[in-house]
């Protein structure tokens, strides 16, 4: 066995270990599953798990645990090499020349949106956000693409914290209807939000997988003039659907 320096500290070391147990093979683990992956015992897997439950890095859901978008925080320094947002760049700023609008990828953090990329149009408009920034994830076309994702428990309970409130005229902050757009957005695999966080703009936005596993979402912003039903299903949407194909295949290879 390797003997470790007299600093070495293994507590962090274990914590380490936890984290880094979860993958894209296995998103979500149960205690002993962690125990196995890290040659604990499974009350040690726990406390670890627990505590990195508390500190918000993973999420419990029933007797499985899943890392949280709060993990980007310990590399937010380095956000702009992190493997996704990198793969995400090149396609961003494809979409955001061909399309003259602005694009960006999200993930789901709480109950926010966080930006891990972005790449803006050269059309100006009142919205200012970048890398790193945050918008309440209810009424962003992003986030509901996320929270439809979520199962109708975690669903239930994100919506009961949500803060439901007008931004703009158009915002949609009934909750009984705010659930059924969110069904809506699971139905056909898309969000469109018209005007309700900045008025003039509208948002469109698709979920990123590889596989089964979610990786974020992505969306542009799009002037309201340029978002009728014709242009969105023949021209934006598909172009989106295809870049979020293309995110997942350069995050980590094609799948067969």
């Amino acid at each position: 066995m390797t003997e470790r320096a007299d600093y070495f500290v293994k507590s962090t070391a274990k914590t380490l270990d936890v984290l880094l147990a979860f993958n894209g093979g296995n998103p979500e683990m149960t205690v002993s599953q962690v125990a196995a992956a890290t040659d604990q015992t499974r009350a040690s897997a726990r406390r670890f798990l627990l505590t990195l439950t508390d500190l918000g890095y993973l999420e419990a859901n029933g007797g499985n645990f899943r890392l949280t978008a709060r993990v980007l925080d310990l590399g937010a320094s380095y956000l702009s090499g992190l493997t996704l947002p990198k793969a995400a760049t090149v396609h961003l700023e494809s979409l955001a020349r061909e399309l003259g609008e602005t694009a960006a990828l999200c993930v789901l953090e709480g109950q926010d949106i966080l930006y891990v990329e972005r790449v803006s149009s050269p059309r100006l408009h009142s919205m200012n956000v970048a890398i790193g920034n945050r918008l309440p994830a209810w009424v962003t076309s992003m986030g509901r693409v996320l929270i439809a994702a979520l199962s109708p428990q975690e669903q239930e309970d994100f919506l009961q914290d949500s803060d439901l409130r007008q931004y703009t005229e158009h915002t949609l902050a009934d909750l009984p209807a705010l659930k059924a757009e969110l069904q809506k957005v699971a139905d056909q695999g898309w969000c469109l939000v018209n005007q309700e966080l900045d008025e003039g703009l509208r948002g469109l936005a698709v979920p990123v997988y590889r596989g089964d596993q979610l990786l974020g979402a992505l969306n542009i912003s799009v002037q309201r003039e340029r978002a009728d039903a014709q242009n969105i299903s023949e021209v934006l949407l598909p172009r989106l659907q295809q870049a979020a194909r293309d995110i997942a295949d350069d995050f980590g290879g094609r799948l067969a």
